[in-house]
């Protein structure tokens, strides 16, 4: 919207012979320039529903800021400016304080239920939130990743406004907010681009998704670039996290997105985190405009240790799983260049990067709602060896992210769910059952079919996360908190300037990681899921920050430790206390 009142409604589509604005009915045409924008500037307040008709195709605006009628109606102007921040003093904070829930805002019933949640979650510990993607999809339930409509929050989660307030009511109580987007592909019902401007997309590419999207063309970059400058600077969200970077070609676009987020519209002082999932693993990338990778080759050999589970992309990490554990705590990356399970080469030295270039996690939307049947590790793993991993995640030099419902030991499964219907909606269902064909467990087509139907309603309501034994969930809480309140009060502080200096395997399924701290102190962790105690002599120099459970201090001062067991020491400067 433009200061005198009136709306600039632009539409690139450089092959389209006649382009109209439609408003009530009512059709204007638009202007074409040389490089194919469609132009028109005219009187629509916010409110006005309005779509562009392309060569007699009626379409939403690919840009459409709001699609209160779903995907396939009508766009809807609104005025960026018409919400009023309260708090206005949030400027961001440190990458290095960041401890990150992962949230799907429709399984917590939306924008404003999200909000509701919040005062939990900043107790609890947490210095920031990530949402799942929210842009515009088909039906009324999606994980986020088929949305088409990239500038419009979805319908179903809440309204513009609504995730405005959401956000400022994160800032108010010190909570920053990550918003996970989907740049390398459309979803499958709803992406008109194809119909009216080709050139959008690549023929000579092709994606899991169909023809991969042109970042070589300026007007496709500039598209992707400024949905992020959107996001940051009118909706103020505090970082973004995106979605599998090694489907984008050519990677250079990458480069030119981080350096533009960086570059523009940030006002001074203001705290914008990016982070990647990339099975690329190009640490070269986080030398640059980049804070870090969720690290999922640390996350695979952790669950492969604590489940013995060895399919699909976990058999890259089966043969030597605990080496494997040691290798990314020590470096970061385990695929540094090596061949996987494939033969294909992948990854980059990472050793020299700083730990906090790395997020961390046992769980995420993908590591659960991926498996056939949705399992969390509360389902799978001793839960013993699992809360000694979490001390590990919690209290390591990396950036720990937790998945909703994590913190308290949640139970519930949380499936893959979309909404079609029709050809698309079998397709989806018998492609999912059929991806687990080779999973020994799935081999029986008859038990395949016990695999929920991604569309069924009560698929989804499966997914939302529910607290099944009260004092179980409130004795978790409680635990992981202190977790959280030692990493704020001992760790935070020193994590700058911080490096790793190696990790040692002590016995099959056990590890002793050590770290040098920004201000000269040692940071060391244990940890041992396997059913034997080890041998681990204790320097008298170490301080017990903490260990896990309580009942391992006798044998730990006996210079072992017990199975089942995490322990974190802090070795003092000399004449120094590390703790106060």
């Amino acid at each position: 919207m433009l200061d005198d009142g009136s709306t600039r409604f632009c539409l690139w589509a450089p092959g389209a012979a006649h382009v109209q604005l439609l408003i009530d009915g009512r059709a204007q045409a638009m202007a074409r320039d040389e490089e194919g924008n469609h132009l028109l500037i005219t009187q629509a307040p916010a409110g006005t529903r309005y779509v562009y008709r392309v060569d007699g195709r009626q379409v939403p605006d690919p840009a459409s800021r709001a699609q209160p009628g779903g995907v396939s109606g009508a766009s809807m102007v609104v005025d960026p400016a018409d919400y009023a921040w309260r708090c206005d003093t949030w400027h961001g904070a440190p990458w290095h304080t960041a401890v990150i829930c992962e949230l799907h805002v429709g399984a917590l019933g939306g924008f404003d239920q999200v909000c509701a949640c919040l005062p939990r979650l900043a107790a609890c510990g947490f210095t920031a939130i990530e949402l799942m993607p929210i842009a515009s999809f088909q039906g009324d339930r999606n994980w986020g990743y088929d949305g088409v409509l990239p500038y419009a929050p979805d319908a179903s989660y809440g309204t513009p406004a609504s995730l405005k307030a959401m956000i400022d009511e994160a800032h108010r109580l010190g909570l920053a907010v990550i918003l996970d987007v989907v740049y390398n592909h459309f979803g499958p019902v709803g992406n008109e681009l194809p119909n009216y401007v080709p050139e959008f997309f690549r023929a000579d590419i092709h994606t899991p998704w169909g023809a991969a999207i042109d970042f070589c063309r300026p007007q496709v970059a500039r598209y992707f670039i400024d949905n992020a400058l959107m996001w940051i600077n009118e909706y103020r969200f505090d970082g973004l996290r995106l979605d599998a970077v090694h489907a984008i070609q050519p990677p250079a676009f990458l480069e030119e997105f981080a350096a533009a987020v960086r570059r523009t519209c940030l006002p001074h002082g203001r705290q914008v985190w990016l982070i990647l999932e990339n099975e690329h693993n190009a640490a070269g990338l986080l030398r640059g405009d980049y804070d870090a990778q969720w690290n999922d080759d640390a996350h695979n050999a952790l669950h492969v240790l604590l489940t013995g589970e060895h399919e699909g992309y976990y058999a890259d990490f089966a043969g030597d799983p605990t080496g494997e554990v040691a290798k990314a705590l020590a470096e970061g990356f385990v695929f540094q260049g090596q061949h996987d399970r494939r033969g294909i080469s992948r990854g980059e030295p990472s050793q020299d990067l700083h730990p906090t270039s790395f997020v961390l996690f046992l769980q995420n939307h993908d590591q659960i709602g991926n498996r056939p049947m949705g399992e969390r590790l509360t389902c799978l793993a001793d839960e013993a060896d699992l809360r000694a991993a979490m001390v590990l995640v919690a209290l390591s030099p990396m950036i720990p992210l937790y998945f909703m419902g994590e913190p308290w030991g949640c139970r519930t499964p949380f499936y893959y769910f979309t909404d079609y219907d029709g050809e698309l909606a079998t397709q989806v269902r018998e492609g999912r059952r059929e991806e687990f064909a080779h999973f020994s467990g799935f081999a029986d087509p008859a038990r395949r079919e016990r695999i929920p139907d991604p569309n069924a309603l009560e698929t989804f309501a499966a997914s939302i996360p529910r607290v099944t034994d009260e004092a179980r969930a409130a004795d978790w809480e409680r635990w992981f908190a202190g977790l959280l309140q030692l990493r704020r009060q001992h760790l935070v502080p020193r994590l700058q300037d911080c490096y790793a200096l190696g990790c040692e395997v002590l016995a099959d399924k056990a590890v002793f990681a050590r770290w040098r701290l920004g201000d000269g102190h040692y940071w060391e962790m244990a940890l041992n899921v396997s059913g034997n105690d080890v041998p681990l002599p204790r320097d008298p120099a170490t301080r017990v920050i903490w260990i896990e459970p309580q009942d391992a201090m006798d044998a730990l001062d006996s210079g072992v430790l017990k199975a089942h067991a995490a322990v974190v020491l802090a070795r003092e400067m000399q004449d120094e206390r590390l703790i106060a």
